[in-house]
């Protein structure tokens, strides 16, 4: 496949267009491309912490204004997802944090926090607490259906890698023997909303991230072509020793640039 096919993006963030606090060489020139080339494209993080709003405040402190209408979050891709499982509503029991309970509640879900619930929704939450955990439990094993937005056992800060959404996921896994159905990447389920959203030609969009695990995996798994950035988390070395390969590499988003620029 050629790279000057490519109509479209699904991008990642962290890795990607910043890491920490710091946005990364070539992340704001690389969406003034996609502007002025008019490409489509989607930023999706699963990161569930944040509404699209807030990750579209954080951009603009970052010096790259993005719009929220193209940011979307494993959190409302699992709203959008139980909305067309559940169009009339439903009881939810969430342990996440407003980037997952806010989208949850625009759509019209009850959150219950005592009671019975059709679903147990979890994201990432840093105010986690036994009796969430407990309650999630017997829940899961009354019938609850058991939905997360993401799997990631872990997320990087700045005193190094702590527990993630999969991490609370697994121990409700190892408590109610029940597995849940997982949203974010790399789970095809968010990538295929993002080609929807942007009415996108799978053929002619590229996943673009810095993490096989999930960008270049998912990406694989929803039928895209991927590209890889080596600015985040995976190394050439890890490219060596992994199951599934990027369709592209390329040192850094200003590389990625040159490579399209010559596409066209």
């Amino acid at each position: 496949m050629d790279i000057k096919s490519l109509s479209a993006f699904i991008l990642d963030m962290d890795g990607v267009l910043y890491r920490g606090g710091e946005r990364l060489d070539g992340a704001r020139e690389f969406l003034t491309f996609l502007r002025d080339r008019q490409y489509k494209f989607i930023l999706l993080t699963n990161n569930a912490t944040r509404t699209p709003e807030q990750v579209a405040e954080r951009l603009q402190q970052l010096g790259m204004p993005v719009p929220s209408e193209r940011i979307l979050t494993s959190s409302v891709a699992t709203a959008q997802y139980l909305q067309k499982a559940n169009p009339s509503g439903a009881r939810l029991f969430v342990i996440g944090e407003e980037g997952l309970r806010r989208p949850l509640a625009d759509l019209g879900f009850t959150l219950s926090d005592d009671g019975p619930a059709d679903y147990v929704v979890l994201g990432m939450d840093r105010m986690v607490t036994y009796d969430k955990l407990k309650r999630a439990t017997l829940l899961i094993r009354a019938g609850a259906k058991f939905v997360a937005t993401n799997p990631d056992l872990t997320f990087p800060t700045r005193e190094g890698l702590v527990p993630g959404a999969g991490a609370l996921a697994a121990a409700l896994t190892a408590a109610t023997g029940v597995t849940p159905v997982v949203i974010g990447k790399p789970e095809p389920a968010a990538l295929q909303m993002a080609l929807e959203r942007m009415d996108a030609d799978p053929h002619t969009t590229a996943a673009l991230g810095d993490r096989l695990d999930t960008d270049i995996e998912g990406g694989y798994r929803a039928g895209l072509p991927t590209i890889l950035v080596l600015t985040g988390v995976a190394t050439r070395q890890d490219m060596a020793n992994y199951h599934v390969q990027p369709t592209w590499v390329f040192t850094n988003l200003r590389a990625l640039i040159d490579a399209l620029s010559r596409g066209h």
